[in-house]
């Protein structure tokens, strides 16, 4: 007779999924506020909508969906996955912040060949920190093994946030105007982008290992690729509500050059002045460990940039100090000139 063949047999193991979810539970459930209404392991997340109908006249919902791309890579090579957890957090907050809005709630996806229940747990655990640190209630998720899909030891991190903005706040960009002032928050690294060339440059063509310390760096290259992304909204939402922001530019994919235009009427052009800021030394070992020109580099890494605002010149220099005293490092990047809806870096 032959023997029985079981779920995993097949590569799905059912009991690391229960555990994985009882390793989480009370991550999870410590980033809830009085708003959710359901615990972990419901088929739908409820949330209590009493608050914001109360201290908003035409409240809009905004969402965002995203990923840390192969960043996850970095991770597994140096075992730092909960720093991928603040990762998908922190760039979901930034996104939504570009429309003004404040963050409500965070889901999840963790896909893997196998699930490790430690690897989930400290995965999760990263992601209710940053969820307790932006205020968002990490309300569920869905942890999928899908043998054959994924290489042994991979796996894939989704997040969907949504948050709320008062429609007459939305912040679209169609303001925007010549003369307005272009200002720029630094980064603390690649942030969750252009890993894949960071990848082949330092890995393959450099042959450095994670734990090797490059000329200028200052700290382990593997310590310094997995520098959390940094979440801009726990300063800059707050001076939203006083300061008339025009526009704002997550700089992600695609840097300066292809995130400003999303935000840019058609008549205008952001022109960026690149000596406005000093690049930080990953990012000169990147490019000259391979050559990568500097084409690339501007249209992969945010370059030391990571979030644009656009605003009057009138009311530049205050909204500056007040995101100075919050603890930002600030740049006058550039300014607004008439255009066609592009980036000039001069």
């Amino acid at each position: 007779m032959n023997k029985k063949t079981t779920y995993k047999d097949a590569g799905v193991d059912i009991d690391a999924g229960m555990e994985s979810l009882r390793r989480i539970k009370s991550a999870a459930v410590s980033t809830h506020t009085s708003a959710v209404l359901s615990g972990l392991g419901t088929f739908g997340s409820l949330y209590d909508l009493k608050k914001i109908l109360a201290d908003y006249k035409e409240p809009v919902l905004v969402q965002s969906v995203d990923g840390v791309g192969t960043k996850l890579m970095v991770a597994n090579m140096t075992g730092q996955h909960g720093s991928v957890g603040f990762d998908i957090v922190n760039h979901s907050c930034n996104d939504i912040l570009c429309q003004g809005a404040k963050p409500l709630t965070f889901l999840d996806y963790i896909a893997s060949e196998s699930l490790q229940p430690a690897q989930v747990e400290e995965l999760v655990g990263g992601m209710a920190s940053a969820c307790r640190e932006a205020g968002v209630a990490l309300v569920g998720g869905e942890t999928a093994e899908l043998p054959g899909t994924y290489r042994k030891g991979e796996y894939d991190l989704v997040g969907i946030i949504t948050g709320v903005v008062e429609k007459s706040k939305i912040i679209t960009g169609k303001d925007i105007s010549q003369g307005d002032v272009i200002v720029g928050l630094a980064s603390n690294g690649l942030h969750t982008n252009g890993y894949t060339l960071a990848r082949k440059v330092i890995f393959e063509k450099m042959s450095l290992s994670v734990d090797d310390t490059p000329a200028g760096l200052g700290s382990a290259v593997g310590d310094a690729l997995m520098e959390p992304h940094k979440n801009y909204a726990t300063a800059l939402w707050p001076l939203l509500q006083d300061h008339p922001v025009k526009g704002l530019a997550h700089i992600t994919g695609g840097g300066l050059v292809d995130n400003i235009p999303r935000i840019l009427p058609d008549n205008t052009d952001a022109v960026i002045e690149k000596s406005s800021w000093e690049t930080p030394p990953l990012f000169r070992i990147i490019q000259e460990g391979a050559g990568v020109p500097e084409s690339d580099m501007l249209r992969t890494f945010n370059m030391g940039i990571g979030m644009v605002i656009v605003i009057d010149s009138d009311h530049a220099e205050n909204f500056k100090n007040a995101l100075e005293k919050s603890g930002e490092t600030v740049y006058m990047i550039g300014a607004i000139e008439n255009g066609t809806g592009k980036v000039r870096l001069v």
